[in-house]
Order: structure tokens, then C-alpha cells, then sequence
């Protein structure tokens, strides 16, 4: 096929030897099979920020690390170099979080490297070669779905003892091959601990998870996983070993609210503080 744009600066540096097909084409890229030496990989073009139809990405971004104070007041700014700035921070968030799922044990693809918004990385294939499906396109057995959902939750306590949530996990993300779920697309990772949404991120995660597998297992439709794995972690008790039991016992004690009021006033007043203090390194 002909060579796509984004993709000819990697083959003009020998990158890539050869573009074969294209994957998909989603809301955030297009995904490419491409040859490099003996080895199929797989080259993940980002679209510009234009084109994009990823919604509320500001959300997301919540508590990432820029590297200077300088990046973070053009970025809160919306200049030119701050947009350019969210660009490389958005998608330096997937090149990072595989790495980073990755030495945690989450099965995700290996990336080899990013250069001017192309993540080349893993191709995922099945034991016959062929391109891994979705597991939105894999019809399921009761078991299967039952052993599929145990290994999902598995990955989402790895992916949150190391920090971080996922934040659009469903069937359209995660591969099928061999009886084994991978995750991908993560641009939009979260920092489990600097997020204020963290904890509702986490929930639809799972949630979706159970919805989708819940039509080849009905009795997932009732687990409580996403609110017992939060649980544990806001109890800083969660690890890769922790058993789970889909179930939470629902807290009957009645409500603090003066307790709750003060927290409030609080997070009021540190939010005003931290914006003085932003109007004066601004000047």
C-alpha cells in the first residue's frame, strides 16, 4: 500500500522497512501493520488534536507531570507552545504507561519507540499469526467469559497497584489472543492518585467490563468489583495478591455532616490558595 504521510519520516530513517495494510482508524488514530527487518509491528499514527473526537480530555490530563513551569503555565494558558506541549504530553501518556503497565505484570503490547506522533510498538497476534480480534468481535463461552472477566480484573488491581487507571476500558480496547485479554489504547491513562475523577474512572472501567460480559455470564451484572477494588486501594491495602469477592457491604453508619462540611471548606480554601499562587508566578 502507499506509504501514509506520518509514517514516511520513520521509513526515510529506516525505522520502518515496509507499510502492509492499515488496522483501524479510530476517534484518537489509525493503526498500521508495518515490516521492520524480519519482524511485523505495529504503527500507531495520532491524530492532530483537530481531528480528534476524544471528548473531555482535559479530564484526563488531570495530574500528569509536565517538565517545567514554564510547559504547565503555557499549557493552563492555551498558547501556541502549550498546545503543542498537550500534544507531546498526550501522547508520551501511552508510551509511558506501557512501559509502566508492562514492568507491573499488565499484559499490554511492548512499545519500541514514539518519534513525531507514531508509537511503533507489538503487533498482537494469535498462535496461527494472525492479527489478534477485538474481544467485542469474539463470541465467548460462559466459562470463557468467566475466566475473561477474572483476568480483566486482574489486570485493572495491576494497573492500579501501579498507579494508574485505565479510563476507557471496554470491549473496543482490549485484544483476544489465545484466551488472553490485552489491553491497549491508553493515551487517556489516569493518575490514580493526582485524578479527582479517579475512583468514577475506575468504576465505568469495570463496569463496562461486567456490562459487556454479563451476555455470556449473566451473574456478573450484579458484582460490586469496581467499588471493593477501590476500597482496598483508598484503605492503602490493595495489592496484586488481593482476593476479591465482587461484594461490598453497604456502610449503615450515619452521615458526619459537619465532618464533611469542613472537609468542603477545606478543599475551598486550598483551591483559592493555589490559585493565588499561580496569578503570582504568572507576572
Amino acid at each position: 500500500m502507499k506509504t501514509p504521510k506520518r509514517l514516511q519520516a520513520l521509513v526515510d530513517e529506516g525505522m520502518i522497512d515496509e507499510v502492509l495494510s492499515q488496522l483501524m482508524s479510530g476517534k484518537e488514530a489509525s493503526v498500521y501493520v508495518v515490516r521492520c527487518g524480519t519482524q511485523l509491528r505495529c504503527a500507531k499514527v495520532y491524530k492532530e488534536a483537530t481531528q480528534r473526537s476524544f471528548k473531555n480530555a482535559a479530564v484526563y490530563q488531570e495530574g500528569r507531570q509536565v517538565r517545567n513551569s514554564r510547559q504547565a503555565r503555557a499549557m493552563e494558558k492555551g498558547t501556541r507552545y502549550g498546545k503543542k506541549m498537550q500534544e507531546e504530553v498526550w501522547q508520551n501518556a501511552e508510551v509511558d504507561a506501557l512501559y509502566k503497565l508492562a514492568a507491573a505484570g499488565v499484559r499490554v503490547p511492548k512499545p519500541f519507540l514514539c518519534y513525531e506522533g507514531v508509537l511503533l510498538m507489538e503487533l498482537i497476534t494469535d498462535s496461527d499469526g494472525a492479527v489478534a480480534p477485538r474481544l467485542n468481535d469474539v463470541h465467548l463461552s460462559h466459562a470463557e467469559a468467566l475466566q475473561t472477566h477474572a483476568q480483566l480484573i486482574k489486570q485493572v488491581v495491576l494497573m492500579l497497584c501501579a498507579g494508574t487507571i485505565h479510563g476507557d476500558l471496554s470491549e473496543f480496547n482490549i485484544l483476544y489472543a489465545n484466551q488472553e485479554p490485552i489491553i491497549i489504547d491508553l493515551p487517556q491513562a489516569v493518575n490514580a492518585s493526582g485524578n479527582m475523577g479517579a475512583a468514577t474512572m475506575l468504576e465505568r472501567d469495570v463496569n463496562n467490563l461486567a456490562r459487556y460480559l454479563s451476555q455470556y455470564a449473566p451473574e456478573l451484572a450484579h458484582t460490586q468489583y469496581a467499588k471493593e477494588i477501590w476500597k482496598h486501594y483508598v484503605a492503602g491495602n490493595l495489592k496484586p495478591e488481593t482476593v476479591l469477592s465482587g461484594r461490598v457491604e453497604q456502610d449503615k453508619r450515619p452521615v458526619n455532616v459537619k465532618a464533611v462540611m469542613q472537609e468542603i471548606e477545606l478543599v475551598k480554601k486550598e483551591a483559592e490558595e493555589a490559585f493565588l499562587r499561580r496569578q503570582t508566578t504568572a507576572f
